[in-house]
């Protein structure tokens, strides 16, 4: 059975807004890497708890950029990048102090490793999500249905971000103590990436 014109568009449209999914949470899986890898001893729930907020994020972005795209969306598409550089240069550049300056002892240095905070995960969340803001600002002008896109963005970080979660870990036992200088470095590399390309 041949399927009609329309139910053709709307598996495109589908496929489309996955793989807008797909490409909006690379900066999402990068960070959720870099926290594992920092932190490879991060709990089971602190560590699920980046897959979900940046899905929440990433869904949530498009949503309040479709609403509010005409009042903030000059604002958002002009400074999104230093806003995300700063809040990345932020975290990356404390990584990287904490990773240079491991005269602390070895215990104290073990336990800063393996804690990321609710805080820090909050700011990261915001960050990589911005992008998704102009999306839903894409959305309004094109007058697709927000809610269903935005629930498949979501579902598209938080699955690869879920499977982000495994990878850093494995690499963050795998390099050991050094390898919370270089997750520092990639977040602000990153944060750079956002702003300036």
């Amino acid at each position: 059975m041949i399927a009609s014109p329309g139910a053709q568009r709307e598996v495109v449209g589908i496929l489309e807004v996955i793989l807008i999914g797909i490409a909006l949470s690379a900066d999402a899986m990068s960070v959720t890497i870099c926290n594992l890898v920092a932190n490879p001893k991060l709990s089971h729930a602190r560590a699920f708890l980046m897959p979900l907020l940046f899905g929440l994020f990433q869904g949530l972005m498009p949503v309040l950029g479709y609403y509010a795209g005409s009042l903030a969306g000059d604002f958002v598409e002009r400074y999104s990048g230093i806003i995300a550089l700063l809040i990345l240069g932020f975290v990356g550049g404390k990584m990287l102090w904490d990773g240079i300056h491991d005269d602390n002892g070895e215990d104290e240095l073990e336990a800063a490793r393996d804690h990321v905070s609710l805080a820090s995960m909050l700011a990261q969340a915001v960050a990589t999500s911005i992008d998704a803001f102009a999306v839903g600002i894409t959305l309004a002008a094109t007058r697709e249905p927000v809610f269903v896109d935005a629930g498949i963005i979501a579902l598209c970080t938080f699955v690869l971000c879920l499977a982000m979660v495994v990878v850093g870990r494995k690499l963050g036992e795998h390099f050991g103590a050094r390898a919370q200088i270089a997750g520092g470095i990639v977040l602000i590399l990153i944060g750079i990436k956002a702003c300036f390309f």
